[in-house]
């Protein structure tokens, strides 16, 4: 793979995640919560432990991928169908529960002492984000992942985690901008399942 194919990749899987990110889930309820019932800079410190969690299962997805495909280099071709599937999975999903409400009720509990061990805590016990980050890795990274982009991959999809969040934490401190972002979840669901859809369509295709 060449340095723009590696540098392509890099954007690729960065816009990726940071789709998957923005589709609001259990994370915005916590960073929304903790900055409506806290302050704002408790809620950024929960994208800090978001974002360390982040560090954690991309770093095991990446380091634990490339050891197999270096000890069983026939299992990547494979490997990568399944990961597309799995991405048409995730289209399927975010679009089916596109109009589920999403409600910040911070009577409802959900706001720790530690804001900074919430977010990790939320982040590692979510298995699904592991094996997204796995299918994503598979579905477009080479058989053999260098050591530079190892490390690019896991500073993206950890800042990601971190800036996004952090707005989220910001503009929860405003009624009306929250009240806004609540409102058009569906839409922001179905354009990143649409997104999600077309992407794993086209890896399993390549895969094929």
């Amino acid at each position: 793979m060449s340095i723009n194919e590696s540098a392509l990749a890099l954007v690729s899987i960065g816009l990726i995640q940071l789709l998957a990110v923005i589709s609001p889930g259990p994370s915005f309820l916590i960073v929304a919560r903790t900055a409506v019932a806290r302050s704002r800079a408790e809620g950024v410190k929960v994208a800090i432990g978001l974002a360390a969690g982040t560090v954690v299962w991309s770093s095991a997805a990446l380091i634990g991928l490339n050891s197999l495909f270096k000890a069983m280099p026939l299992v990547f071709a494979l490997m990568k169908a399944v990961g597309a599937l799995f991405l048409l999975w995730i289209a399927c999903q975010t679009i089916k529960h596109a109009k589920a409400p999403l409600e910040i009720n911070v009577a409802a509990g959900g706001v720790s002492r530690n804001p900074y061990l919430q977010g990790f805590l939320t982040q590692i016990s979510n298995p699904k984000v592991a094996v997204f980050f796995g299918s994503i890795f598979i579905a477009i990274l080479p058989s053999e992942i260098p050591p530079w982009m190892i490390i690019g991959l896991i500073a993206i999809v950890s800042f990601n985690e971190f800036w996004w969040y952090s707005l989220v934490s910001v503009f929860c401190g405003s009624g009306p901008i929250r009240a806004y972002y609540i409102r058009i979840k569906c839409s922001v669901d179905r354009v990143t399942g649409a997104f999600l859809g077309v992407l794993g369509i086209k890896l399993l295709v390549d895969a094929a």
